[in-house]
C-alpha cells in the first residue's frame, strides 16, 4: 500500500507541474551559486514534506479513531468506491460540488503569504514557501488523504502522505532546472491519461483491503480478539 503512495506522487508530479510549477519557477533562487541553489531547493521540498507530514498525521488520527470503533473495513471499501467515482464522474459535475469552497478564505491567505515570501531571499523563505505550498488544494493530495484515512494507522497514514510528497520531488526539482522541457503537451497528455487509471487501481486495492479476503498484503483478514466470558464465582 505504501508503495502506491510513491507511485501516485511520481505520476502525479506531472499534474503538479501545472498546478505548483509556477511557484517553483518563481522561487528566488541564487542561480550563480549552484551549491546554494541546491540547498534552497532542498529547503523548499523539506517545507512541502513537513506540510504533507502534518496532513498525514491529522487524517491518520481520524482514521485511527474510526479503526478503534471497528469501522475500518467499511471505510476502506467506501474510500475505494469514492476514488473510482472521482475518476468516472465528469469533472464538470464535480465542480458543482466543490468541497473546498468553504475554505477559500484560508486558501486566499495562504496565497497572499506565498506572494510575500516569494519576494524574499532568506534561507527560511524557501522552507516557508514549501510549507505553504503543501497546504494548497490539490486533487491528488485529496487522494493521498483518502488513503491515509483508510489505512487507519497513524504511522502508516503519515508515511503514506510523506511518500506521496517524496514521489513529487524528482520531477519538481527537474522543473526548476529544465522547465521548458515540461511545457510540451505530449508528455503531460500521456501522463495525465495514466493518472486516472492508477487511481482506479488504488480504489480497487482499497476495496479488496476492506473485504478482508485473507490475501497476504493485499486483503488481510480482520483480526478479532476473542475475550472469554466464563467467570467463576466463589
Amino acid at each position: 500500500m505504501l508503495v502506491s503512495a510513491f507511485i501516485l506522487g511520481l505520476l502525479g508530479s506531472f499534474h503538479c507541474v501545472g498546478m505548483c510549477g509556477p511557484i517553483a519557477f518563481m522561487l528566488p533562487l541564487d542561480h550563480k551559486n549552484q551549491f546554494k541553489k541546491v540547498f534552497q531547493i532542498s529547503l523548499y521540498h523539506l517545507g512541502r514534506l513537513l506540510a504533507y507530514g502534518i496532513i498525514g498525521l491529522f487524517f491518520g488520527l481520524i482514521g485511527n479513531s474510526l479503526n478503534i470503533f471497528g469501522m475500518q473495513q467499511g471505510l476502506s471499501i467506501s474510500i475505494g468506491i469514492v476514488m473510482i467515482l472521482v475518476v468516472l464522474i465528469p469533472s464538470s459535475v464535480l465542480m458543482k460540488y466543490n468541497f473546498s469552497k468553504p475554505i477559500y478564505r484560508i486558501i486566499s491567505k495562504i496565497k497572499s503569504a506565498l506572494g510575500k515570501e516569494l519576494k524574499k531571499k532568506t534561507p527560511d523563505t524557501f522552507l516557508t514557501i514549501g510549507f505553504l505550498n503543501g497546504f494548497l488544494p490539490c486533487g491528488l493530495v485529496y487522494m493521498a488523504v483518502f488513503a491515509a484515512v483508510a489505512l487507519g494507522n497513524i504511522m502508516n497514514s503519515t508515511l503514506y502522505v510523506l511518500l506521496f510528497g517524496l514521489g513529487t520531488i524528482p520531477l519538481m526539482t527537474l522543473v526548476v532546472y529544465a522547465g521548458n522541457m515540461f511545457k510540451g503537451k505530449w508528455i503531460r497528455k500521456h501522463i495525465q491519461k495514466a493518472i486516472p487509471m492508477f487511481i482506479v487501481m488504488m480504489g480497487l486495492l482499497f476495496i479488496l483491503r476492506g473485504m478482508g479476503l485473507g490475501i497476504p498484503y493485499v486483503s488481510p483478514k480482520q483480526s478479532t480478539e476473542i475475550v472469554s466470558s466464563n467467570f467463576e464465582c466463589h
